[in-house]
């Protein structure tokens, strides 16, 4: 199971970015996902998370500026992230829960990290 998060880049406070992350692998099925984040010298923290029927959860740094949503068919999430402010920048690692069939049809469960996207808000 790999995971390929894109959409990072550099933008003045105010501005929007919106990130997305795509999973692949043979006869996988994706539950929960979620989008993180970490800055130098910070610890990691919650961005939001999106179960696969669609519920959300939001940090509170984030709610009413960031939207999290996926795409069950293409196993796509997206982080759409507005009214940017000097603190949300950070590296933004998405993940998520998955199940995947083994050549022998067995279940094979876990949870993936992606490789993270560099996000840096500018004044």
């Amino acid at each position: 199971v790999q995971l390929q998060a894109s959409g990072g880049g550099s933008v003045q406070a105010g501005g929007s970015l919106r990130l997305s992350c795509v999973a692949s692998g043979r006869r996988l099925r994706i539950n929960d996902m979620g989008w993180y984040r970490q800055a130098p010298g910070k610890q990691r923290e919650l961005v939001a998370t999106i179960t696969s029927s669609g519920s959300t959860n939001y940090g509170d740094s984030v709610k009413g500026r960031f939207t999290i949503s996926r795409d069950n068919a293409k196993n796509t999430l997206y982080l759409q992230m507005n009214t940017l402010k000097l603190e949300d920048t950070a590296a933004y690692i998405c993940n998520a829960d998955y199940l995947y069939y083994n050549d022998h049809d067995e279940p094979v469960v876990g949870r993936q990290w992606g490789q993270g996207t560099q996000v840096t808000v500018s004044s």
